[in-house]
């Protein structure tokens, strides 16, 4: 019996291990901060900053995280110049100055900033991995 838990404590710890490991580099890393936090970072880092305001209801949005959001190549190029940011338009923080600032009116509306908050592009609705690749290289 300690064999088999031993053996099955063992797979177990390998399937979480590989899992973990899995998920690293591939999507878009979305920082956990601030906007005004972004900016210094963006600012510092000469990279500008993309925002998903989303909803937790809203459809388009789950299927570009579930998807898009979660393609190797997407995020290469995101990571690599961008900050990014997930702001759920209905609870978080920044939720307000957002809205207001880049007239965010439907979801998903993906917002490309620069480090001192000037608009640089602004869309709406679902995007494919090759339509946010080529929106993000269009600015870049």
């Amino acid at each position: 019996m300690k064999k088999v838990v031993g053996i099955l404590f063992v797979a177990v710890a390998a399937v979480l291990m590989m899992s973990s490991f899995a998920g690293k580099g591939s999507g878009i890393e979305f920082s956990k901060i601030t906007l005004e936090s972004a900016k210094k970072k963006a600012s510092k880092s000469g990279k500008l900053i993309f925002i998903d305001a989303y909803t937790d209801w809203c459809g388009p949005c789950k299927r570009m995280a579930a998807t898009t959001f979660k393609d190797p190549e997407v995020g290469k190029l995101f990571n690599k110049n961008f900050v990014s940011l997930k702001v759920e338009m209905e609870k978080d923080d920044d939720r307000r100055e957002i809205a207001k600032r880049y007239r965010v009116s439907a979801y998903p509306t993906l917002i490309i900033i620069d480090g001192n908050g000037n608009l640089v592009k602004s869309v709406i609705g679902f995007k494919t991995k090759a339509q946010l690749m080529a929106i993000a290289e269009s600015v870049l």
